[in-house]
C-alpha cells in the first residue's frame, strides 16, 4: 500500500484571501487618483492666477498710456440703478472719480438707459458729481438713450446739459412704494395670521395683515418727503431752464421732445455727437467698471475648481 500524502501545515497569517487584497489596490489606486487631481486643480489655479495678474497689467499699462491724450471720458449708468446691481453708487462714484481726476480727460459724459431705482443710490452718484464738478472744474453732461426716467434723471440732472433723442423716455420725477395685500384670499382660504411684534409699529406695511390708517399716513408722508427731496434737486440741476406745470413732479414721464420743450432736458444728440461737436474730443475712453475677461475666467474656472475638488476628494460639503 501507499502510504497517503500529508500536507506540511503553512505559517498562519501569509496568505491574505483574495478579495483583501483586490481591496486593497483598489484603495491604493483612488489614492494616487486623487493625488493626481489635486495636483492638476493647483496648476489649473497656479495658470488662472497668473492670467488674472497679466491682463490686469496690461490694462494698466493701456490706461496710463491713454492718460496723456485729450479724450472725453465715458461712464455708462445702465438698468436699475440699485446697490446690488451693476449701476450702484459706490461702482458709479469711482468711476467719476477716476474719469475727473485723469489729466486727458475734457468732459464727462454719462450715457444712460435705465429706468430708475434707488434715490438713495441716486443722490449719492449726484451729490458726487457736483463735488467734482466744483473740484476739478471739468463740464459734466448727461447723453439719454432709451429712457432717463425716476432715480436715472435724478442722476442726470447733476449734469451741465442733458442731451435726449426725440424719442427718448424722460423723466418719472416721483417717488413710489409697491406691494400687495393678502388678507382676503387669506380669509377665503380660512388662514389665520399670526405676527407678534415687539413694537407697535413694527408690522408697518405687513402684506398679510390689514393696512392700518395711521401707517397708511406715514408711509405717504414718508414718500413725500424723499419726494421733495427729488424736486429740489430737479429745481436746483436745471435752474431757469425748467419750465415747470402742475404736472412736472407728477410722476408723468415725456419723450425727449416734450422734454427739450419743457426744459427737462437741453438740446438733441449722441454721445458721438457731443464728443465731436461739443467736447471737441472725438477719442472716448470708456470708464465704466466691467469684469474683465480674466476676472470671468477666474470664476468660471474657481466653479470648475471648486467642484473638482469636492468630487476628487470624495466629500459633499453644504450649508444647512
Amino acid at each position: 500500500m501507499t502510504d497517503p500524502v500529508v500536507s506540511a501545515p503553512q505559517p498562519a497569517g501569509t496568505v491574505l484571501p483574495p478579495g483583501l487584497v483586490a481591496e486593497f489596490m483598489q484603495t491604493y489606486l483612488d489614492d494616487k487618483r486623487r493625488e493626481r487631481r489635486r495636483r492638476l486643480i493647483w496648476r489649473v489655479i497656479w495658470v488662472v492666477l497668473l492670467i488674472v495678474v497679466a491682463v490686469g497689467l496690461f490694462q494698466r499699462v493701456e490706461g496710463e498710456a491713454a492718460v496723456s491724450s485729450p479724450h472725453t471720458a465715458l461712464i455708462e449708468v445702465n438698468g436699475a440703478i440699485a446697490e446690488d446691481e451693476p449701476a450702484n453708487a459706490d461702482a458709479l462714484t469711482s468711476a467719476l472719480r477716476d474719469a475727473f481726476e485723469d489729466s486727458g480727460s475734457r468732459a464727462v459724459v454719462l450715457r444712460i438707459s435705465s429706468p430708475g431705482g434707488s434715490p438713495v443710490q441716486a443722490g449719492i452718484v449726484n451729490a458726487e458729481i457736483r463735488r467734482l464738478k466744483a473740484l476739478h472744474k471739468k463740464p459734466v453732461y448727461a447723453v439719454c438713450e432709451e429712457m432717463c426716467a425716476s432715480a436715472a434723471y435724478y442722476i442726470a440732472v447733476g449734469a451741465d446739459q442733458i442731451f435726449v433723442d426725440k424719442a427718448s423716455i424722460v423723466g418719472s420725477i416721483g417717488v413710489l412704494m409697491n406691494g400687495f395685500g393678502f388678507t382676503g384670499a387669506m380669509e377665503k382660504l380660512g388662514i389665520e395670521r399670526r405676527l407678534l411684534t415687539a413694537g407697535s409699529n413694527k408690522g408697518l406695511l405687513d402684506p398679510f395683515s390689514p393696512l392700518e390708517e395711521r401707517h397708511r399716513a406715514y408711509a405717504q408722508a414718508l414718500l413725500d418727503q424723499i419726494h421733495q427731496q427729488f424736486i429740489t434737486v430737479v429745481r436746483e440741476g436745471r435752474g431757469k431752464r425748467l419750465k415747470e406745470t402742475p404736472e412736472t413732479f407728477s410722476g408723468l414721464f415725456w419723450s425727449g421732445q416734450q422734454a427739450v420743450a419743457n426744459g427737462l432736458a437741453d438740446r438733441y444728440g449722441s454721445l458721438d455727437e457731443v464728443a465731436r461737436d461739443v467736447v471737441k474730443a472725438e477719442d472716448i475712453i470708456d470708464y465704466t467698471p466691467k469684469e474683465n475677461v480674466a476676472e470671468r475666467l477666474a470664476k468660471r474656472f474657481g466653479a470648475a475648481v471648486g467642484a473638482g475638488a469636492v468630487k476628487a476628494l470624495g466629500t459633499d460639503a453644504a450649508i444647512r
